[in-house]
């Protein structure tokens, strides 16, 4: 099988993209405006970028109208944000923040999620998360037009929040404490419960 990308519609495009490119880790991104009301949403285009200067992106994609997502609309008033990671225990919690609410309503109150304030910016953070990133507006890349396309958002991180109940006796993360899911195709996700080792070669 071929797939010819630039003949097929976008939306066919981004359904082989998430169902190849997997498994996705999920940034659930907290926002705030400039009047002070929150956001918070998840996106599985998402990764670290480099630790000089410590560096992360995630990627809101446009919303089916052509229209920027929420949590962009946010950081273009307070360039601020909150990368919250999504253990299996938030699963729940974090789908139903991939609602579409009327801009300016909070996700954390109309789920019940607790917030906690940050340390350097604005947004507050997800209470529960096992670790939580507290980033500055780097810059926000603009790809395409209209639906689907993307505003890639990198961000400058400044200080890290890590449960110590996801640390190991070392004080390192333990992948089996910490429980992350990642994101599949359509509705699916996985879990990091299966993992093995390979020795990096010289």
């Amino acid at each position: 099988m071929q797939l010819d990308f630039s003949k097929l519609p976008p939306r066919e495009v981004y359904g082989w993209m998430t169902s190849v490119i997997t498994p996705r880790p999920i940034a659930w991104v907290s926002t705030i405006a400039a009047d002070g009301r929150t956001n918070l949403a998840p996106f599985s285009f998402f990764q670290g970028v480099t630790s000089n200067p410590p560096t992360l992106m995630f990627v809101p994609v446009n919303n089916r109208d052509g229209q920027p997502k929420d949590t962009v609309r946010n950081i273009q008033q307070v360039p601020e944000f909150v990368v919250n990671l999504v253990p299996y225990s938030l699963a729940g919690p974090m789908n139903a923040t991939a609602a579409t609410l009327p801009y300016g309503e909070s996700e954390f109150a109309k789920f019940g999620i607790e917030s906690t304030p940050s340390t350097k910016v604005r947004p507050p953070r997800v209470a529960a998360a096992p670790v939580a990133f507290e980033c500055t507006l780097h810059q926000i890349v603009n790809i395409g037009e209209g639906p689907l396309a993307a505003h890639v958002v990198f961000g400058r991180i400044h200080l890290v929040h890590v449960s110590d109940a996801v640390l190991g006796p070392d004080g390192r993360i333990d992948p089996a404490k910490i429980d992350l899911i990642g994101r599949m195709s359509g509705e699916l996700y996985c879990r990091t419960t299966e993992r093995f080792a390979l020795q990096r070669p010289a």
